[in-house]
């Protein structure tokens, strides 16, 4: 006789981590959203914190850095809920993947802030806008903001012509909330477009990619190595992301 599952159901959050010794959460959607944190998050995460669970922040934004992705989570009057180190963000995985197979120049689509993490491996990072003729050995797709989305779409799309450089992609995300009703296409949207142009596949990195969940847990295991992946939670707002 095939077993059947019953459904958990838990009255309080606080209960759900009961069992569990680190907590990963994602950020938007969960902990925060276009207006700030959301109602009710502060007290949990000061509850995690008593409680003594290591709590990271697993997020799909390569658009700014850890520091400035903590910004977020200032409470007036709490204080910093959560700091730098326990941002987790998808342009830190992009970057340590450039930093092992790439080097000399990347050039990025994006806001200038989002080639934080590329700059902070030492590596040479340029706008696409920026490359001309210019020997280019990797092409990064970090965010949907801060270039012209008709020039230089079609300039990254030249340069991935150009020979066979990896293209990596930061956020796989096709869309994202822009407020209350409505959404906007992610870099996530712009890449499958390039790609089915150009009729080869990029290197996503970013939830639901195991290799963040993996970069959290030896983050977690550097500092208490008995930890296994059944003492970890992740909170999400969707099964896919």
């Amino acid at each position: 006789m095939k077993k059947t599952h019953r459904p958990l159901r838990i009255e309080k959050f606080s209960e759900l981590v009961e069992g569990y010794r680190a907590i990963f959460f994602d950020s938007f959607g969960v902990l925060r959203d276009a207006q700030g944190i959301l109602d009710g998050v502060a007290e949990v995460l000061l509850e995690l914190k008593d409680r003594s669970k290591r709590v990271y922040v697993l997020t799909n934004d390569s658009s700014r850095s850890p520091q400035e992705l903590a910004r977020v989570f200032e409470h007036p009057s709490f204080g910093p809920l959560i700091t730098p180190d326990q941002i987790i963000s998808s342009g830190l995985l992009t970057t340590r993947y450039l930093a092992r197979k790439v080097s000399g120049t990347v050039a990025f689509l994006g806001k200038d802030a989002s080639a934080h993490y590329i700059r902070a491996a030492g590596i040479r990072a340029i706008p696409v806008s920026e490359c001309g003729e210019e020997e280019i050995n990797a092409l990064a797709l970090l965010d949907d903001e801060g270039f012209d989305w008709n020039a230089d779409l079609n300039a990254a799309l030249n340069l991935a012509r150009r020979g066979p450089i990896p293209v990596v992609v930061a956020n796989a995300d096709l869309a994202y909330p822009s407020d209350s009703e409505n959404i906007s296409l992610a870099i996530g949207s712009l890449a499958r477009m390039l790609e089915g142009v150009l009729g080869r596949r990029f290197i996503y990195f970013g939830k639901p990619d195991t290799s963040m969940f993996s970069y959290g847990w030896a983050l977690v295991q550097a500092i208490e190595p008995e930890i296994t992946k059944d003492d970890i939670l992740m909170v999400g707002d969707t099964l896919e992301t």
